[in-house]
């Protein structure tokens, strides 16, 4: 944690030492100083946990860190107030103010240098204060070279190994993984393949593995099997002794005379030549590193006996790479289901069955149980702490209820939890931490949106630059990795694949947020009596509180989850010239905070979901804003000051309202030198409905940065000069478009040479034809066409874009049939018809649309018939009929006999609805263990917009 922010300071002091004069030695030194140290606290980052003295030093270095970091970000403030004189005022007063600037910048400077100056001789106190741990840290970092989080070995050894003495008796929810598993080791092709088991640490990977290898079958199937655990200080070498030995004694061969002194290269050549005839099965155990198994994979023959090799890890990464090396499985584990979670629950805390928990400690133990989140490990070791309470005593249990972080942190009996979910973060690179350690300011049981976290990162600084990467794509590598670490589980997808929302475990979190206070990182308060530090750099305010004396004029970044709007504008009004990131997100604002244009380091805003109506034209002074987040804000026109902001990045401004079919979207009135915002990736919405349009599309086609762009109200004039900015906008992945009017015409054919990246369009309007550019999309996975009128049926040239995925149609096409071809639409998971007026029959032919999933039809009160076919769409888990004619929507409720509904007996969801009174009635059919099916009572849905179900 420490290392990121030292890396973070040292251009921060080259900067500064090239704009001073006095001292320059003395700051020099302290940068070498810097550099060295950052060497070695990616070293103590791994030794903290266990050793004292690291601990200590390790505080006293951020400390320095932190108060250079205020030196330095203070003489930027000095820079950026020389950017922001009015040099062009030449008489006497813009003379004097210019004097009186720089006067009181040279002492500023002079200030500041020379309290670099004492920070310096107190870093060099520290380090000479602790030569012994230096000299071992020095030792440390010549062993590993250039060291990173990742090459470290956990230095703590813990308790993993009871999962393989574990009973059967004391296991719960592992029948279904065990069975897969069972198949796949057994099954398959002969060739040699690899099985991954892959998931958080203390979800059962071992458990499951070893009862899976204790089966007769299993044992009977293999001639020969071996264990080994990679995780360790071991080295490769010593781990094939360890496996030629198992391999030697079950094959009841000699090791080889002199295996002891073989090298790596040998070793594995003994053990392949053991392996090559045989049916084998290698278990690999707790495997953390990609480059372990690289080592060690070619030990293993691919001699077509049908062998298999077992990993079970934390990281996915690990397990796609074995799988791509020797072809295979990967399962991923899941958390324990909620009545598997009580079962177990009640088995370890009650010694009985789901019935044993006393009646008044109920709500008590659920609420615990919840914490634990479906994680057998967690369950196992809270249950050991409630064993030894007296069940009378509801004073003790509430109190572990209360104070769960605590107990955790402190509790003995839970140290072994604690230690194991910590190695996957103590594992983790040094520039991975501040990421994972920024989760703790959300809430619990937030569902945070991963765009959202990927520019909150960006601005925090946390993202090193790659040559040929933004610093968002760069983000997004850092997600992936904390997400195949299974440090952050998916909450939902897009259907193209993208996550959309994550979460952290809520035990997981409660280590983060532990470590997070430790560090100093992050500063959580939620009402709860809690004392703040004296100085903050990062508040998260889960709700209002009665706060202490505290400072926040180092405040670096302010996030608010369901505070007063008087506390908001109390907090606000304080010094907070650091500033850097303000997430307000649906704070109860109706006006954008004035304090905030003071805050010249300011890079992010967040008023999404906020009433605010207006920017002040001060905006222009945040010259390092890059994002300006207001998303369902009330703001239609932006200042033209705006356009001062050479760094903005990300600019959203837009809400839409979604009632019945009509969806109602409103953006922002286009400037007409947009153009000047070079640096923009992300611009939504605009609208151009005036006189400027092809001005605006002119400017358009200057933000060749753009990866996404929305544009509403578009004229049929505007289509070529929009073309002409699309060809121009290589980066662009999402575009979405909106005629002025439903029956207006948007020209989009003259763009001939598309941006090769796109993968989602959005168009709204009358087409009449489809552009013949979208037929060339090979990139595209998701395209929604509304009010289109097209003349002729789209999907004879849709059906071939091979990677279209989701595909959604608003009054396209006024023919009256539609015709699914065989191998047509490969890969469509989702398809929506809606309002497509004079639609009689639908055909399906075998073979088309293999993978489609969900399938919406609303508004053709013309069809009458199911789809002709339905029946060879095997993978479709729903089917929605919404406004549709009561003659069809009668043949999927009658009760199995029919044989139209026999055509849709395999799909498990069918809803059906009608829009009444001003809202929907929505039904589900649901079946019997027969197949059976009728409309349920208690299965209806009422709502002024779309259902759950459709959207």
């Amino acid at each position: 944690m420490a290392e990121s922010l030292v890396s973070a300071l040292l251009p921060k002091l080259t900067t500064f030492i090239d704009n001073v004069v006095q001292y320059q030695e003395e700051l020099k030194s302290m940068r070498s100083e810097m550099e060295r140290i950052r060497a070695f606290l990616r070293v103590a980052d791994s030794l903290e946990e266990t050793d004292e003295e690291v601990k200590v030093w390790v505080r006293q270095i951020r400390d320095i860190a932190f108060d250079t970091e205020d030196a330095l970000d203070e003489f930027r403030l000095l820079i950026g107030h020389d950017h922001r004189i009015d040099f062009a005022n030449s008489g006497i007063s813009g003379l004097l103010q210019r004097m009186s600037c720089c006067i009181r910048n040279f002492k500023a400077r002079h200030r500041i240098a020379a309290e670099l100056q004492r920070i310096g001789a107190r870093l060099k106190t520290v380090c000479e204060g602790h030569g012994r741990l230096s000299n071992r840290l020095s030792r440390r970092v010549d062993q590993l070279g250039s060291p990173r989080g990742g090459d470290r070995e956990p230095a703590w050894q813990d308790q993993r190994g009871n999962a393989l003495l574990i009973d059967k008796a004391d296991l719960v929810g592992i029948e279904g993984p065990k069975k897969k598993i069972l198949d796949w080791l057994t099954g398959g092709e002969p060739k040699r393949a690899v099985v991954s088991v892959v998931g958080m640490g203390g979800l059962g990977k071992t458990t499951l593995v070893k009862q899976v290898t204790e089966e007769p079958v299993v044992k009977k199937h293999f001639e020969v099997s071996a264990w080994i655990t990679l995780s360790g200080s071991s080295s490769v070498e010593v781990l094939l002794k360890e496996l030629l030995e198992q391999l030697a004694m079950v094959i009841r061969k000699r090791v080889p005379a002199g295996a002891h002194k073989m090298d790596c290269h040998w070793l594995k050549i003994f053990i392949k030549d053991l392996l090559q005839r045989r049916r084998y099965l290698i278990v690999l155990d707790d495997a953390w590193d990609v480059n372990r198994w690289d080592a060690i994979k070619l030990a293993f023959p691919n001699n077509s006996c049908g062998s298999r090799i077992v990993i079970t890890t934390r990281k996915a990464e690990l397990a796609l790479a074995a799988r791509a090396d020797f072809s295979g499985e990967v399962h991923n584990m899941e958390p324990l289901s909620t009545d598997q979670s009580w079962n177990l629950f009640c088995r370890k805390t009650f010694q009985g069955d789901n019935s044993s928990c006393p009646p008044h400690l109920k709500e008590i133990c659920s609420f615990i149980l919840k914490k634990c989140d479906g994680l057998p490990l967690a369950i196992v070791a809270i249950s050991g702490v409630l064993a030894t309470k007296d069940t009378r005593r509801v004073d003790e249990w509430d109190l572990i209820r209360r104070s769960f972080r605590a107990e955790i942190d402190g509790n003995d009996q839970l140290q072994n939890l604690k230690k194991v979910l910590s190695l996957s973060i103590n594992d983790l690179p040094y520039y991975l931490k501040s990421c994972l350690l920024h989760l703790s300011v959300f809430p619990e049981d937030h569902n945070i949106e991963r765009k959202r976290l990927i520019r909150l990162w960006v601005a925090e600084g946390f993202i090193e630059r790659n040559e040929g990467k933004t610093l968002e794509e760069t983000a997004e590598d850092y997600f992936n990795k904390l997400l195949s670490r299974s440090l952050i589980q998916v909450s939902e997808t897009t259907i193209d694949g993208r996550v959309k929302l994550c979460r952290v475990h809520d035990i997981l979190r409660e280590i983060i947020t532990s470590k997070s206070k430790d560090h100093s990182f992050a500063t959580i308060t939620n009402g709860q009596g809690e004392v703040p530090p004296e100085k903050v750099r990062r508040l998260s305010i889960h709700s209002t509180f009665q706060a202490p004396c505290m400072s926040l004029s180092q405040l670096r970044s302010l996030y608010m989850f369901g505070a007063e709007r008087s506390f908001i504008d109390t907090i606000l009004a304080s010094t907070m010239k650091l500033l850097g990131v303000l997430d307000l997100q649906g704070a109860p604002l109706t006006r954008f905070p004035s304090q905030a244009v003071d805050s010249y380091y300011l890079k992010y805003i967040s008023l999404r979901n906020t009433e605010v109506k207006k920017l002040p034209r001060s905006i222009a002074k945040l010259q390092n804003l890059e994002t300006l987040d207001l998303k369902h804000t009330n703001v239609t026109v932006l200042p033209v000051e705006i356009l001062k902001l050479h760094k903005l990045r990300h600019l959203l401004v837009y809400r839409y309202e979604n009632i019945s079919y009509l969806c109602s979207k409103y953006g922002f009135k286009a400037l007409t030198g947009i153009g000047a915002l070079q640096s923009l990736q992300k611009l939504t919405y605009i609208e151009v409905d005036d006189d400027q349009g092809n001005v605006i599309m002119n400017e358009v086609g200057k933000l060749i940065h753009l990866s996404r762009l929305g544009i509403l109200k578009l004229r049929k004039e505007h289509g070529r000069d929009l073309c002409c900015a699309i060809s121009k906008l290589t980066n662009l992945q999402a575009l979405s478009v909106n005629a002025v009017e439903d029956d207006e015409i948007i020209d989009l054919h003259h763009l001939i040479s598309p941006p090769q990246f796109l993968q989602r369009i959005y168009l709204r309007g009358r087409l009449q034809t489809l552009p013949k550019w979208i037929y060339s999309l090979h990139s595209i996975m998701k395209l929604h066409l509304r009010w289109s009128r097209l003349e002729e049926d789209p999907f004879v040239s849709l059906q071939s874009l091979p990677n279209l995925i989701h595909l959604e149609l608003v009054q396209v096409y006024d023919g009256a049939t539609l015709h699914f071809k065989a191998k047509g639409f490969k890969k469509l998971r989702i398809l929506g018809l809606d309002n497509f007026e004079e639609l009689r029959h639908i055909e399906i032919e075998d073979g088309a649309m293999p993978c489609l999933e969900k399938l919406i039809i609303q508004r053709c009160q013309l069809l009458e018939d199911l789809p002709l076919g339905i029946e060879y769409l095997v993978n479709l888990k729903v089917l929605e009929f919404f406004d549709m004619s009561k003659k069809l929507v009668k043949k999927i409720t009658r009760d199995g006999q029919d044989e139209d509904y026999k055509k849709v007996a395999h799909i498990p969801q069918v809803f059906y609805g009608y829009w009444r009174d001003g809202g929907w009635d929505v039904q589900s059919v649901e079946r019997d263990a027969e197949g059976d099916s009728s409309p349920k009572p208690g299965t209806s849905m009422r709502s002024n917009e779309l259902p759950p179900c459709w959207k």
